[in-house]
């Protein structure tokens, strides 16, 4: 199979890029869960990282502003050319401290779905991304306004894609989702007349797509869920499970902790008469123009 970028339209950046992704998110929630520190596992990670990919730049770029502010998702924000809107958005839901979204879920979202975009045995899709992306946002508890924005902002939807995920935003909670798919599916669209088909026009779903939904019209949205998850086999979704609060409280607390040593000196630093900033920058990386990312 060719791995150019544009083999495949879900992985704009390259299959490689993707596979190493993948490694990288999964790897950095394991070791962080084994209480690493978040820098030590950043530098680990630029060693192992294929140098051939851009993911070793946009790892020096999150060391740099981990250092600096203790922070992913503000510095992947800053390369929108390489991270997604949606793998910032997620991020930025598990560092905010107001929330209970767990950070290793959070990298464990999006090492399953850069698996998936990396996909080569069976050819990923953009209602599998969609879904896997949607039931994330669900399971999760992460919030439809913004989600679906970030959603929005993923190159691998076109335009009327695009158009379509914004107007869900909207509509979002106040239809049955099952109804949504199935108007917009071609089983849909097949049913009715030639003329009212002209007025509908190309269905986003396809045929399974659409007799799924209909099947699970005006059931638990889990039904709907775990069809198409069968069905389309786009990666299962992380998510906490009952039980398993008290386990993820001590990794919450040691990267909050975390955070604010990193806010604790700075306003050390403030106070004797300005923030010296060569200590926080040990080794600066080479500089990374964004449009190079």
């Amino acid at each position: 199979m060719d791995d150019s970028p544009n083999s495949n339209p879900l992985a704009p950046l390259g299959i490689e890029e993707y596979i190493e992704q993948a490694h990288f998110f999964a790897t950095l929630a394991e070791r962080m869960s084994e209480n690493v520190p978040a820098q030590e596992v950043l530098a680990s990670l630029r060693e192992e990282a294929l140098a051939t990919t851009r993911l070793p730049m946009a790892i020096d770029f999150l060391l740099a502003e981990l250092r600096h502010a203790g922070l992913f998702h503000s510095a992947m924000r800053k390369l929108p050319h390489y991270f997604t809107a949606f793998q910032s958005f997620v991020i930025g839901e598990a560092e905010d401290e107001r929330g209970k979204f767990d950070l290793r879920i959070g990298l464990s979202v999006l090492a399953r779905e850069a698996e998936y975009r990396a996909r080569q045995d069976r050819q990923p899709t953009r209602q599998g991304l969609f879904f896997y992306q949607f039931e994330s946002l669900c399971r999760n508890r992460l919030g439809y306004d913004r989600g679906l924005e970030a959603v929005a902002g993923d190159a691998a939807y076109d335009e009327r894609w695009k158009k379509w995920l914004l107007d869900l935003r909207r509509n979002v909670g106040m239809v049955d989702m099952a109804d949504v798919i199935y108007v917009n599916s071609e089983h849909y669209h097949r049913r009715q007349p030639p003329e009212q088909r002209e007025k509908l026009g190309e269905p986003l779903f396809g045929d399974r797509e659409g007799r799924i939904a209909l099947a699970n019209r005006k059931k638990d949205p889990l039904y709907l869920f775990a069809s198409l998850h069968r069905q389309l086999g786009y990666p299962e979704i992380p998510h906490t499970k009952p039980g398993e609060g008290k386990e993820n409280l001590l990794p919450q607390i040691a990267r909050r902790l975390e955070q604010l040593e990193k806010r604790i000196t700075l306003l050390e630093e403030e106070q004797r008469g300005g923030i010296d900033l060569t200590k926080l920058y040990a080794k600066p990386p080479p500089p990374v123009k964004l449009e190079e990312m």
